[in-house]
């Protein structure tokens, strides 16, 4: 990289941090801080979800998978459209009745508030894990930054935890100020200017590759196909076949997107149940796209590097590299700093959006709900910056222990299914029985988080074990119930409109 790209990099990072901090309001409450004053308009929320669901992982890591396989991927992306059709329709009418901040208080409205305390706390156990992960991906793109400038004369070492603990800084700064407003609109920008690094990305590798794009053809054809995309063979090892990435792809994400707080808490920024849906596909089709570019991205550098050496990193295995290293060696002076910005951008926009909804759940689930209820608005919001810098503090250090790992996607997307698949099943439990009671499935959950992290003990893809895991909570909930029905002189539910 030039000195250029280093100027830039820099100037934009500063630049996003201010953007973000220009989002705060003075005197603003919680329903500003945490849900945007509920007037997003739908096709930023679109875009934001874009930036939630796929992050810097895809942009690093979508590639490798390319390189080293095909587009079998894809299979899942498929499921991501199904799963959108039950959220739509089982649980965001659910959400928008009456005032919600989160997903959880929709549970003590259904349940009580005791599993509205277990569902919450599995989100911030569960989304700690994985945003610790995504927050590592960065330092693998800052690797390969930092790795040009003693060819510029430039003796610096920074090491990993530097970069994590820079980039949370950042970060703080601006979550702090603007709350979810600045987390969407700065999601907004990122992913604009990453998309469009992309695409300039597929025209440089075509002009590099010799023969264009029929050599690309033919040689993603000799090395098996790379062009795949369906694959209608049966395994419970293979985690990109058809049926495990629709089934699989389906399970993953309504538990995302219908249980997650970084996901519901986008959904519930929309001004009306309509914008929200239609925030919820539109997003399918920016996110289908957004994988298809980055796996054709993939293949196509597989076919540029049949001809030119390969990187170090993509003889050790560390495919989540060979992308980025792209970028640095071959993008043009200027633009190669400004697409790298963007990618490390992009993962300080995902930090916010966790910690923001991370902060949310603590404070209006534990705190508010239980700790300190009838407090004023200012104490609240207090506390609530408080929770935002701790729950940084906690993703950093998860983030510096994530380092070992080899595909950074595949260990996020493995991580989330587990405590998820539990989630998944009490709100389905919750949302289409009646008879489901709360202690039936605080013990259906137990049983199928255990049966999901069984079944990652012994290897079996995430796209499997999340719909082990959902079935049985669902499952064992309903029979449990029977046993341990719920109290007719106690109802669960609360009235419609309560929101604490």
């Amino acid at each position: 990289m030039h000195w250029l790209d280093y100027i830039i990099l820099l100037i934009y990072l500063a630049g996003i941090t201010l953007f973000g901090v220009s989002f705060r309001r003075r005197g603003a409450g919680l329903r500003e801080y945490f849900l945007g004053g509920k007037q997003i308009p739908w096709w930023a929320i679109a875009l934001s979800i874009v930036a939630a669901e796929t992050s810097v992982l895809t942009i690093i890591s979508t590639p490798g998978l390319g390189f080293a396989g095909n587009l079998t991927f894809l299979q899942l992306v498929l499921g991501y459209l199904s799963a959108r059709v039950v959220v739509s329709a089982v649980l965001l009418p659910h959400y928008f009745r009456g005032e919600l901040f989160t997903a959880y208080e929709l549970m003590r409205r259904r349940f009580g508030r005791r599993l509205q305390q277990v569902t919450a706390a599995i989100f911030l156990v569960g989304r700690a894990l994985a945003e610790g992960v995504r927050l590592f991906a960065v330092a693998i793109v800052a690797g390969v930054v930092l790795a040009g400038l003693p060819a510029l004369g430039v003796k610096l070492h920074i090491s990993v935890g530097a970069v994590i603990a820079g980039l949370t800084v950042l970060t703080l700064i601006y979550t702090l100020e603007g709350g979810l407003r600045a987390v969407i609109w700065t999601d907004f920008i990122q992913i604009c200017i990453y998309m469009a690094g992309a695409a300039l990305s597929l025209w440089l590798i075509l002009r590099a590759v010799p023969g264009g794009w029929s050599s690309i053809a033919a040689t993603a054809a000799a090395y098996g196909n790379k062009f795949r995309i369906f694959d209608f063979h049966f395994s419970w090892r293979a985690p990109y076949t058809f049926w495990s990435g629709v089934i699989g792809g389906t399970f993953l994400t309504a538990s995302t997107h219908g249980t997650d707080q970084l996901m519901v808490q986008r959904l519930l920024s929309a001004r009306s149940l309509r914008d929200s849906r239609k925030a919820l596909f539109a997003s399918w089709l920016v996110v289908f796209a957004q994988f298809a570019i980055f796996l054709v991205i993939g293949v196509m550098l597989f076919a540029y590097y049949r001809h030119h050496a390969l990187p170090a990193a993509g003889r050790f295995g560390r495919y989540d590299r060979i992308y980025p290293e792209f970028i640095a060696r071959h993008f043009p002076v200027g633009v190669a700093g400004l697409v790298m910005a963007a990618i490390i951008a992009a993962t300080m926009s995902n930090l916010s959006a966790a910690i923001n909804s991370l902060s949310s759940t603590t404070v209006m689930d534990f705190y508010r709900a239980y700790l300190a209820r009838g407090r004023s608005e200012a104490h609240y919001m207090k506390v609530s910056r408080l929770a935002t810098v701790f729950w940084a503090g906690v993703l950093g250090v998860i983030a510096y222990l994530s380092r070992f790992t080899n595909s950074v996607l595949v260990l996020g997307l493995s991580i989330v299914s587990i405590p998820f698949s539990g989630l998944l099943g009490i709100f389905l439990l919750g949302t289409l029985t009646q008879r489901a009671s709360e202690t039936g499935a605080i013990i259906g959950m137990v049983l199928g988080v255990g049966v999901a992290y069984g079944l990652y003990r012994e290897q079996i893809p995430f796209t499997w074990f999340i719909v082990a895991g959902t079935a049985t909570t669902f499952a064992a909930g309903y029979a449990a119930s029977l046993i341990w029905p719920a109290n007719p002189a106690k109802p669960a539910a609360e009235p419609a409109g309560e929101s604490v």
